[in-house]
């Protein structure tokens, strides 16, 4: 069984630091695309030649620009779930470093 590598919390914090802007940008591109498709649905309802708006519902729905829509909204989730649970990871990382200290002082203290 190999050592464990010892857990750098700055290394962390850096980390931590660097993908901040990117889980930014993921959530934004995330939430924009979910309200776009609001409106993305209203503009397909509203170009249908159908008369009843449960119909034009239907279409827009049904639309390959409505169904592309939502697959770039997965991959957006996706993305922004993926850098989430890094930062989570990362977090946790440091969490661990900090319980490894407070034990490692409390040995110290143990043994003086």
């Amino acid at each position: 069984m190999s050592a464990q590598k010892p857990i750098d919390p700055q290394s962390s914090i850096q980390m931590m630091l660097e993908t901040a802007p990117r889980l930014a940008r993921a959530k934004g591109e995330r939430v924009y695309l979910e309200e776009y498709r609001k409106s993305l649905k209203a503009i397909l309802m509203k170009a249908s030649t159908q008369n009843t708006a449960a119909m034009q519902e239907r279409e827009a729905y049904a639309d390959a620009q409505y169904i592309e829509h939502l697959k770039a909204l997965r991959i957006a989730v996706e993305g922004e779930e993926a850098l989430r649970w890094r930062m989570v990871a990362m977090q946790a990382a440091v969490e661990v470093w900090r319980s490894q200290e407070s034990s490692a002082r409390m040995m110290d203290r143990a043994t003086a």
